[in-house]
């Protein structure tokens, strides 16, 4: 959208209309059984979002969250009709096979509220244990060229970001480093839930892929990535102590400040290879 402002320091007191990032709620509703079957339904998460790719955003923030497993657990996603007309692109139904829904207490955000809510990272790491199919595998090489030449990928994929300069970014990408699918969203999670809901509801298989994102990494975007079995999380700056230990314990090569022509390996290491062929120590 364009708002106007007055902008200061090349002319002064400026006129002009500006773009600006797009944040509206989006509330995610669950509802057993296909469109006009009065199954049971549940509201399972409300989030600020740019508005785009709103179905991608709900399938893959529920496949994160373990409540779906495949694209056969989903049978349609759609815009809600029973909301005033202004709000109808701010309510979306997720219709899943079966009479009854889900079992919600999967959801892990109904405890993991924000980065300091109380929840100890043991608890956060078992629980992610359960809904996980264990540590990836070994996966492809990464030539230290291509891990670094990650943000560079996933920059030219941000055209909202060139017209704005206010959004997130997350990109998945081949083990050659070329981009598969690049989302961005004024959230960094909904910009990963999106890249999840895109290969999901496309029937991409991410294991081995390489993810890319805008900004640090946190707990909740590694479990998302290992949701996805990204083998390689890579990220512009730096991540946190529970995001490592998500990485080690998964076997995710997880790389921050990756900018500058260098970056630092904190789980992985093995996964990288020089361009004289050798292979860095393994991260104690």
């Amino acid at each position: 959208m364009r708002v106007p402002v007055v902008r200061f320091g090349d002319r002064a007191g400026a006129g002009r209309r500006d773009r600006v990032v797009g944040e509206e709620p989006l509330q995610i509703r669950l509802v057993a059984g296909p469109p006009g079957a009065d199954g049971p339904r549940a509201d399972v998460a409300i989030t600020l979002r740019t508005p785009g790719h709103d179905f991608e955003l709900a399938a893959g923030f529920l496949f994160a969250e373990g409540l779906l497993r495949a694209r056969d657990d989903l049978i349609a996603i759609r815009y809600c009709t029973e909301v005033p007309a202004e709000q109808r692109y701010n309510v979306v139904h997720v219709h899943v096979r079966g009479d009854a829904l889900p079992d919600l207490a999967k959801l892990e955000r109904h405890f993991t509220v924000h980065s300091a809510c109380g929840v100890c990272g043991k608890a956060h790491l078992d629980a992610l244990e359960v809904r996980c199919d264990g540590p990836l595998p070994a996966g492809p090489q990464v030539p230290l060229p291509v891990l670094l030449g990650l943000p560079d990928g996933l920059r030219a994929g941000q055209a909202l970001f060139d017209a704005t300069g206010g959004l997130h970014a997350a990109g998945a990408f081949a083990p050659d480093g070329r981009a598969l699918a690049v989302r961005e969203d004024v959230g960094r999670h909904n910009a990963f839930d999106k890249l999840l809901g895109w290969a999901l509801l496309g029937g991409v298989d991410l294991e081995g892929a390489l993810a890319c994102v805008s900004g640090r990494a946190s707990y909740e975007l590694l479990q998302k990535a290992v949701a996805g079995r990204f083998t390689v999380f890579a990220a512009v700056s730096a991540p946190s102590s529970l995001a490592i230990a998500v990485a080690r314990r998964f076997g995710v090569t997880l790389a921050g400040f990756v900018r500058g022509g260098g970056c630092t390996v904190y789980a992985g290491a093995e996964r990288v290879t020089e361009p004289t062929g050798r292979v860095p120590p393994r991260v104690a």
